[in-house]
């Protein structure tokens, strides 16, 4: 069977940054619904389209086509005192943008009573290697069409 729109696929993909930073052992096999939903990068479902289970391939794969490039508009200072206390580097903070969106922030840095944050992907503007392999594909299930993810062995579970 191909890949195409509402299949599911069943990959494993080991990944490196730019610097060769290993950031995915490709150990564990993931599914995802095939067909723009969402549920991996762009870069790997234009990769994998028409393809069929055994192909295995590497990518290098630049921002447009994985997390994005940087979006300096999404880095901003805050008041140390608007945060509840234990605050860290590193630590995630989930708001809302400008049309009522679900973002969510780094706390990139605190410095001295200000609490920088940072709404972007932390691999925005990396180019990714990815080696990847299909293991599987088959119909999507209409209950998986529906909710627009893949269920089951190596996907998303209710």
């Amino acid at each position: 069977m191909k890949i195409e729109k509402d299949t599911v696929v069943t990959v494993t993909a080991r990944i490196h940054d730019s610097k060769g930073k290993l950031l995915d052992d490709g150990k564990t096999a993931r599914a995802y619904l095939h067909g723009g939903y969402g549920n991996t990068l762009r870069g790997i479902e234009v990769a994998l389209e028409n393809q069929e289970k055994g192909f295995s391939t590497t990518l290098t794969l630049q921002p447009s086509l994985a997390f994005g490039e940087r979006d300096e508009s999404l880095v901003t200072s805050i008041p140390k005192s608007q945060f509840p206390p234990g605050i860290k580097v590193g630590g995630h903070l989930e708001g809302t943008d400008d049309q009522g969106r679900r973002q969510v922030f780094t706390v990139a840095k605190i410095k001295g009573d200000v609490v920088h944050l940072d709404g972007n992907h932390p691999l925005a503007g990396e180019d990714l290697q990815i080696a990847i392999k299909v293991l599987d594909v088959r119909a999507a299930l209409p209950e998986e069409i529906q909710h627009g993810h893949a269920h089951g062995d190596h996907g998303h579970h209710h």
